[in-house]
């Protein structure tokens, strides 16, 4: 996916992540969306930081990186939902275009999915769409089945136990 189809993604995560945090449609939504458009929007473009430096789909976008940017809001109580702009950078990449991504870089091995579409694709901003509702309804679930996503250090201690 391009730069723009990160966007958009993040731009729609923000305002469904915000009703799904806030669901009442009022001032504490709109505050909400807010509050996570610049993280999401921030972590949605930095795995594309490797096309100035490194190997694209590689240095930045594995299973590392992502780890560090969900061990910063336990460990340093910053950088909240940067971790969720990276995580469906990936997924984006992964389902909305034919190229795999190195997880496991420096394993260079990349993995990749029998189908998706091309960035210069006509549907590439209806795949965006498509994946962006997808994401927005397993946070919903994770939110409401497993833990809540805007408990903060709370949330992390009781998903992990520490």
């Amino acid at each position: 996916m391009n730069k723009k189809g990160h966007v958009l993604n993040a731009a729609l995560l923000s305002i469904g992540l915000g009703y799904v945090l806030e669901p009442s449609g009022d001032v504490p939504t709109f505050v909400a969306i807010a509050e996570l458009s610049v993280p999401l929007v921030l972590g949605a473009l930095f795995p594309d930081v490797d096309t100035a430096f490194g190997k694209h789909r590689k240095t930045l976008h594995n299973l590392p990186v992502l780890g560090i940017f969900v061990a910063f809001p336990i460990l340093f109580d910053n950088l909240h939902f940067v971790w969720v702009g990276i995580l469906t950078h990936y997924v984006l990449d992964l389902f909305g275009s034919r190229r795999g991504l190195a997880f496991f870089y420096p394993y260079e091995k990349e993995y990749s999915l029998p189908f998706g579409v091309t960035t210069s694709s006509k549907w590439a901003d209806l795949a965006t769409v498509l994946i962006t509702i997808g994401e927005v309804a397993l946070f919903a679930a994770a939110h409401y089945f497993v833990v809540p996503l805007d408990g903060g250090l709370d949330a992390v201690t009781m998903l992990f136990g520490f």
